[in-house]
C-alpha cells in the first residue's frame, strides 16, 4: 500500500499534496491574506506539477523546491502591492466610542488564520502582532525572515530559494530583524500557555453573553486594544473599550451567542447575534491575545469573505444550539 505522507511516489511521482498546509501558512505569514495565500499555493503547485519531470531530487528536496517555486510566486504577486495593516498600524486611537463604524474598503487589510483549515504540526510564528510587523518590511525581508527565523531553513537553502548568495541572505536578514526591534509591535512577548489563556477566554464568553460590560472590562489589560477591520477605528483603554461594548449591546441587542475556535494559534470566538427573525447570524470572528491574564488586544473581523474562510455556519435558528465547543 502507497504512504501517502512520502514526498516521492512508487512510481516514481513526485506527491506534493504533504506540503500544502505548511506552505500556505508560509504564503499567509508573507501576504498577510489566508485566500490570497491559498490562492498562491495552488499556484505552486500547479507550476511545480508542470515542472515535475524537471525535479533533481539530488540537489534538493521536495520540500525545499517547493519552497523555492512558493517564494518566487508570494514575491511576484507582491510587486506594486501596498502593506496588509490593521487599524491600529495607521493612526492614532479613536475618542468617541460613539463615532460612526464606516468601513474603509479601499483598504487591503490584514485577514486572520483559520487554524482549523489546515492540520498542521506546528504553527509557529503565526500570531497576529508578527504577521502584523511583517507587513511593514519589504517584501524581500520578510521571505528571508520567515525562511531563515521560523522555517530554520539554511543560509544556503535561502540564497537557491531566492537565486541570490549567501551573503546577500544574512544581509538581508540583519536588516529585516533590525526592522522589527525598530518598530516595537511586541511581536516577541511570548504568549501565556493555552490553558491560562483560553480560561480566561472562556471568562470573557460567559461575560458577553451575559452583556456583562464591567465583567467584561475586569478581564482586560489597562492599555488594552480594540480594533475592527475593515473599519479604521480602533480604541485603547478599559474606559473606551467599555463604553464602545455598552454601544454594542445597545445596538445589536444583548441575546448573543459565542463559540470558542482559533486563529492564528490564537484563543478567538465567533460571535453570533439575534436576527430580526428570531435565528442568529454570524456577527463576527473575534482574535484575542492574552498575557498575563488579561486580554490585551481583541481583532474583531466582520468582512464576509473572513467569515467564511473558517466554515462557520452563517445562521443558526435560536432554538438549535451552536455547534460543539
Amino acid at each position: 500500500m502507497e504512504d501517502v505522507n512520502s514526498p516521492v511516489r512508487h512510481d516514481g511521482r513526485v506527491d506534493f499534496e504533504p506540503y500544502r498546509g505548511e506552505l500556505v501558512a508560509y504564503c499567509y505569514r508573507v501576504l498577510g491574506s489566508f485566500h490570497e495565500a491559498e490562492d498562491l499555493v495552488q499556484e505552486t503547485m500547479l507550476r511545480a506539477w508542470k515542472a515535475r519531470e524537471r525535479y533533481d531530487p539530488s540537489r534538493a528536496s521536495v520540500r525545499t523546491w517547493l519552497y523555492r517555486i512558493a517564494t518566487n510566486v508570494c514575491l511576484t504577486a507582491l510587486e506594486g502591492r501596498a502593506r496588509r495593516p490593521l487599524p491600529s498600524g495607521l493612526g492614532a486611537p479613536g475618542e468617541d466610542p460613539g463615532t460612526p463604524l464606516t468601513p474603509a474598503t479601499d483598504i487591503p487589510w490584514l485577514q486572520p488564520f483559520p487554524d482549523a483549515r489546515y492540520d498542521m504540526e506546528a504553527r509557529t510564528d503565526m500570531r497576529l502582532a508578527l504577521v502584523v510587523a511583517l507587513q511593514r518590511l519589504p517584501a524581500r525581508q520578510r521571505a528571508v525572515l520567515v525562511l531563515r527565523e521560523v522555517l530554520q531553513f539554511s543560509a544556503a537553502e535561502v540564497a537557491d530559494q531566492l537565486d541570490t548568495t549567501v551573503p546577500a541572505v544574512n544581509s538581508t536578514l540583519q536588516r529585516a530583524r533590525a526592522a522589527l526591534t525598530d518598530i516595537g509591535d511586541g511581536h516577541t512577548v511570548a504568549e501565556p500557555d493555552d490553558r491560562a489563556a483560553r480560561e480566561v477566554i472562556d471568562r470573557y464568553l460567559r461575560a458577553f453573553e451575559a452583556a456583562d460590560v464591567p465583567a467584561l472590562v475586569r478581564l482586560l489589560a489597562d492599555e488594552v486594544v480594540l480594533e475592527m477591520p475593515p473599519v479604521p477605528l480602533w480604541f485603547r483603554g478599559t474606559g473606551h473599550y467599555g463604553a464602545f461594548m455598552r454601544r454594542v449591546f445597545e445596538l445589536r441587542g444583548t441575546d448573543w451567542a459565542l463559540r470558542p475556535i482559533a486563529a492564528n494559534a490564537q484563543p478567538a470566538l465567533a460571535a453570533y447575534a439575534r436576527d430580526p427573525d428570531g435565528g442568529r447570524w454570524l456577527h463576527s470572528v473575534q482574535v484575542f491575545t492574552v498575557a498575563d491574564g488579561r486580554v490585551t488586544r481583541n481583532a474583531v473581523f466582520t468582512e464576509p469573505q473572513v467569515l467564511a474562510s473558517f466554515g462557520l455556519p452563517r445562521r443558526i435558528s435560536s432554538d438549535r444550539p451552536l455547534p460543539p465547543r
